[in-house]
């Protein structure tokens, strides 16, 4: 694709604006569910792996997208299904595991708020799932570890000073926003977090 990009920008890039325009009536939810069943219905892995991330992080359960693939089934059939089940494991997403599937979304306890010092970063494994959490102040910030790009799980030591980059492709993240700096156009995954009682919680 980058390659097409490359050598006909002028044919594709007017294709892409098209299919921007043909979901601007639906939700972003729908959209990317829409958009996850016709990577599978390709068998198109890169897509289906950037897909699958941005559904996750803009709000989309694992259950919901089974359900969006399951639901496909007339047109995709078992062995596309398959094959993205397949896939999907192989990103070793927590969201997947059989447990967090039966698992209701819930405030979880992260740590004692304490513990963060304001300006400095933590990772931590919370519940099967790795976080980095950062403080300003009085102000928190959660987010999921994996790249939205192909979902590598990033360990801290890609951390240096604010810019978190993933070793595979390279994209860098301001880890005190989330927002990507370089070689990419996604964010990283974020989690709604609040202080009660000197802990910290995230939602998911």
């Amino acid at each position: 694709m980058d390659y097409l990009l490359e050598v006909r920008g002028e044919a594709l890039i007017p294709y892409f604006s098209f299919l921007k325009e043909a979901g601007k009536h639906l939700d972003v939810k729908t959209r990317d569910l829409i958009s996850v069943i016709t990577k599978v219905d390709a068998q198109t892995e890169k897509g289906l792996k950037q897909y699958l991330n941005r559904a996750l992080a803009n709000g989309c359960a694992a259950n919901e997208i089974i359900d969006a693939l399951l639901m496909a089934f007339p047109t995709l059939g078992l062995t596309k299904i398959i094959w993205a089940i397949d896939i999907i494991l192989k990103m070793d997403l927590p969201d997947f595991t059989p447990d967090m599937l039966q698992h209701k979304q819930e405030w979880i306890r992260i740590c004692a708020a304490d513990e963060i010092s304001s300006g400095t970063v933590q990772h931590l494994k919370v519940e099967k799932r790795n976080v980095f959490i950062y403080r300003e102040n009085n102000s928190f910030k959660v987010f999921d570890s994996h790249c939205p790009h192909r979902s590598e799980d990033i360990k801290l030591e890609a951390l240096d000073q604010f810019t978190l980059t993933c070793p595979r492709h390279k994209w860098e993240f301001d880890i005190r926003t989330g927002q990507c700096l370089k070689n990419g156009s996604h964010p990283l995954r974020s989690f709604t977090c609040k202080v009660e009682n000197n802990t910290l919680y995230a939602f998911w």
